[in-house]
């Protein structure tokens, strides 16, 4: 009894334990499923983001193919823009064309088509420029228009000299009654600008002086101190007229100015005693004292420094570059000859043997630039060889009155002056 009772509770507890088993595989199991739920949930959800990834790197990559695309573009439309700057060019050099086409009707034409160049002179102004009973010019400034004529027309005699007072000296640049002034005129301010002219390369530089006689007190070492009382005559209209003026007014003296159009009536008027200083540019007293002294007079120049500036070169109407620079590189022909020891004796044998290339295309070589002017290849030929050098015309003219060019501002700079011309290239 007691071992059936014994067997039967070991039985009950195995089954117990079968049950105990089999319960907790059953619970394993779904925690397993569970967990694989979850593993396949969170596989899903990573394959989601991957292909959420995917899809932004497919974005990303979409971005890249168009920004690809867009410099493939950019590099497509940079030959475009290359042509488009082809084109520009084409424009601009269309507007050249245009401005080459327009430019025509300057005074360089005019003159082509007169056969002569009208050029605006004192006719009073020794060694500068004097009026010859036939009507023609002697002098400096009168070679500078052969100069221009030659250059322009092959031919220096074609002038047309028009005798000008100094009042009336810029309206006939104005009116087109002269095409330029070669007459000792002064470059300022207010004439580059009010007035309306424009200026060349100053051919002559100057300054203001005081004349008077020795028998009245004045010697070469006397100032402008030494006039105070004094009847100054000069020109009218011009900076002589203001210079001494101021100079008296610094000085500290009176003086009485009497001013004519003419400076031959100014001279005249000296000479009569109407007047005891006359004043003018320094070169213009020279040439006076030289060819106008009487015999029983002693005048006398002073200060030793001049009172003003008075740079002195072709004086032509404002906006007519082309013809500007016909004259300018006329002037600067003349310069570059001497640079280069070149004169109208010798000009010949400089252009079958130019010693420079410079000299070579001056004198209408290879590489020329006078066409481009629109002048013949052997304008400047003709420049010196029927005109001549800088030097040439400043011997020819001024030494004889006693201005001298050695060591003077009119040298080359070479020689210690102010004269610089640029180089012809």
């Amino acid at each position: 009894m007691n071992n059936k009772s014994t067997l039967s509770k070991l039985l009950a507890l195995v089954f117990a334990f079968a049950l105990l088993a089999t319960a907790c595989g059953g619970s394993d199991a779904d925690s397993d499923d569970a967990g694989a739920d979850g593993e396949s949930s969170a596989q899903t959800d990573e394959a989601t983001d991957d292909e959420a990834m995917d899809d932004e790197a497919m974005d990303d990559e979409a971005m890249d193919d168009e920004a690809m695309d867009d410099e493939a573009m950019d590099d497509e439309a940079e030959p475009a823009d290359a042509d488009d700057g082809d084109a520009m060019d084409d424009d601009a050099m269309d507007d050249e064309e245009e401005v080459e086409l327009t430019q025509g009707g300057g005074i360089l034409d005019a003159v082509k088509a007169r056969g002569e160049l009208n050029c605006g002179v004192s006719g009073a102004a020794i060694a500068f420029s004097i009026t010859q009973p036939d009507g023609s010019q002697v002098g400096f400034d009168a070679d500078f228009c052969r100069a221009v004529a030659a250059a322009i027309l092959g031919d220096s005699e074609a002038v047309n000299f028009v005798a000008l007072t100094a009042a009336e000296r810029f309206t006939a640049v104005q009116t087109g009654e002269v095409d330029v002034l070669m007459r000792n005129t002064t470059w300022t301010q207010s004439r580059d600008t009010d007035v309306g002219m424009d200026f060349g390369p100053t051919t002559y530089f100057d300054g203001q002086q005081l004349m008077g006689r020795a028998g009245d007190g004045f010697g070469p070492d006397s100032t402008v101190a030494d006039i105070d009382g004094a009847v100054v005559c000069t020109n009218a209209g011009t900076t002589t007229e203001k210079n001494i003026a101021d100079a008296a007014e610094a000085a500290g003296v009176s003086i009485d100015v009497q001013t004519f159009e003419d400076f031959n009536i100014v001279t005249d008027t000296f000479i009569s005693g109407g007047c005891d200083v006359i004043t003018t540019d320094g070169s213009g007293l020279v040439g006076r004292k030289a060819e106008q002294q009487p015999a029983d007079q002693d005048w006398v120049i002073f200060p030793g420094q001049p009172i003003s500036k008075e740079p002195l070169g072709p004086t032509y109407g404002q906006n007519d570059s082309q013809f500007a620079d016909v004259v300018n590189w006329t002037v600067y022909s003349m310069l570059i000859a001497d640079e280069n020891g070149i004169n109208r004796d010798n000009v010949a044998d400089a252009v079958s043997d130019p010693a420079t290339a410079e000299i070579g295309r001056l004198l209408g070589g290879e590489g020329e630039l006078q066409t481009l002017m629109g002048l013949d290849a052997d304008a400047f030929l003709n420049v010196i060889s029927q005109v001549g050098s800088y030097s040439d015309i400043f011997n020819d003219h001024l030494v004889p009155v006693g201005i001298k060019l050695e060591g003077s501002a009119n040298d080359l700079w070479s020689n210690g002056g102010l004269m610089y011309p640029p180089p012809a290239r």
